[in-house]
This record gives structure tokens, C-alpha cells and sequence, in this order.
């Protein structure tokens, strides 16, 4: 008969702890409440403030930049730096307020992973900065290219330009991921790997398939000095007027018609200069 009386005051004090455990999470939830929605106002203020600085002083015009870049076109999307720098300020701001609302309820779990997420975003912002400076850089190198191999008239001035480019943004790309504290040696050794193979492959290959163009490239640097425009020549048999000389050939009128001769021609055959 003395259990009952045992019971119900067991039931009783854990109903009572209940109740003021309740009592006291009220005021904690309801003080991270406000916490949380002065955060999410003072957030999008600040958000919007910066969105509207950013595009009057004209820092689109380097988001501009990079929707120019063909790979970013195939994307088919725009970047708009004051839009992403606008919202990733506001998560951040948030994600402090968020962090003060957790401990304010007093769970500690939740602001540990708030606070991580917190120390996260300023090596995000930083992997963001090295990432768009490198594919600018790796876009400026892709056209440099491309102009250089136009200017020696390489036909596979295109491919070069875009191995160029592919190579600089996949290193941007994991000193990037390396930056925001990503683990990147395994794709580090990978690639090396890889890039070591297909430079070997493609330098023999290339090496090969262009001895010719760049004998001729070579021959131009000796004969530059030797032979000018209106001078008449004797190649073997052919002899004619030169009307033009550029990087890979030279160019002769021989009567009614004109003959093109290769530069490295000048080097291994018998020329005779009249004039």
C-alpha cells in the first residue's frame, strides 16, 4: 500500500519538472525568435545596400568580363557579382545570427555546426576571388595564344589556345578547392599524371606533324636580313621579282604568274641574287 504514494509523487515531481523546464524555455525560444528575425532584417538591409554600392561603382563590369569567356557562354548563365556578393554576405550575416539564436536556447550542437559553417564562408569567398582571377587569366592566355599562332599562320592555333586554357582552369580549379580546405592530392597526383601523359603524346605527335612549319618559322629569322621585296632571285630553275615575305614563305613573280616557296627552300638549295 506504501508504493502508491511513491508513484504519484514520482509522477508528480516529473510532471512539475516538465512544467518549469518548459517555463523556462519559453523566454530562451521566443528571445532567439527575435534574434533570428532582427537578423533576417538587418541581412537583407545590408544585402541590399551593398547590391545597390556594388553596381553604381561598376563592379558588374567584371562580372561582365567573365560571361564573355566562351565556356561560360555554353553555361548559359549570367554572372552578376553584386547579386552573388550581396547574397553571400546576407547568408553569413544570418548564419551569425543564427548562431546567437542557438545559444540563446542553449543548444550546443547546433552553434557548434552554425560556427563551422560560419569559418567556412571566408575560405569560400577566398577560393571564389582565386577562382575568377584564374579563369580571367586563363581566358587572356587562351587569346594570347591564339593571336601568336595566328600571326605564324599555325593552323592548330585554336586547339593550342584551348589546351592552354583548359590547363591553367583546371589548376585554378584545385588550388581553389585547396583553398576552400578541400583535400586536392589525389586529384593533384591524378592530374599531373594525366597532363604529363598528353603533354608527352602530344609533343611528339605535334613535334612530328610540324617539322616543316617550324623549319620554315626557323629559316625566316636567317633570311630576313638576306632578302628583301624587289630583289630578283634564282631558286634552281625558278627566277623571278619577290613581291611579298612573310613568316613562312616567299612569295616570286615569274612572268604571268607568281610562285610561293617555303623558307627552308632558302636554306638547303642554291640562290642566286641579281639585283
Amino acid at each position: 500500500m506504501k508504493q502508491l504514494p511513491e508513484l504519484a509523487d514520482v509522477l508528480r515531481n516529473t510532471f512539475q519538472t516538465l512544467i518549469d523546464q518548459f517555463v523556462e524555455f519559453v523566454p530562451r525560444l521566443l528571445g532567439a525568435i527575435v534574434i533570428l528575425l532582427i537578423g533576417i532584417g538587418f541581412a537583407r538591409l545590408v544585402a541590399l545596400i551593398i547590391k545597390r554600392i556594388l553596381g553604381r561603382v561598376g563592379f558588374d563590369k567584371i562580372g561582365n568580363r567573365l560571361n564573355e569567356i566562351s565556356i561560360v557562354k555554353q553555361l548559359k548563365t549570367e554572372i552578376k557579382l553584386s547579386e552573388i556578393i550581396a547574397k553571400v554576405l546576407y547568408y553569413f550575416i544570418l548564419l551569425v545570427f543564427i548562431k546567437a539564436a542557438t545559444e540563446k536556447l542553449g543548444v550546443a550542437a547546433i552553434s557548434e555546426m552554425v560556427a563551422s559553417l560560419i569559418n567556412f564562408i571566408p575560405k569560400l569567398i577566398a577560393a571564389a576571388i582565386m577562382l575568377q582571377v584564374g579563369v580571367l587569366v586563363a581566358d587572356a592566355l587562351r587569346s594570347a595564344v591564339l593571336n601568336l599562332c595566328q600571326s605564324f599562320n599555325i593552323a592548330s592555333g585554336r586547339l593550342l589556345s584551348m589546351i592552354v586554357f583548359a590547363f591553367f582552369l583546371i589548376i585554378t580549379v584545385i588550388s581553389a578547392l585547396g583553398q576552400a580546405g578541400i583535400n586536392t592530392e589525389l586529384l593533384e597526383s591524378s592530374f599531373n599524371l594525366i597532363i604529363g601523359g598528353v603533354i608527352f603524346a602530344f609533343a611528339i605527335g605535334y613535334g612530328i606533324a610540324s617539322r616543316d612549319i617550324m623549319a620554315n618559322i626557323l629559316s625566316s629569322f636567317y633570311t630576313k636580313n638576306k632578302y628583301k621585296e624587289g630583289q630578283t632571285i634564282q631558286i634552281e630553275e625558278i627566277r623571278g621579282e619577290i613581291i611579298k615575305i612573310d613568316t613562312m614563305s616567299l612569295t616570286l613573280r615569274t612572268g604571268d604568274t607568281t610562285t610561293v616557296i617555303p623558307l627552308q627552300t632558302l636554306q638547303t638549295k642554291k640562290v642566286e641574287v641579281f639585283n
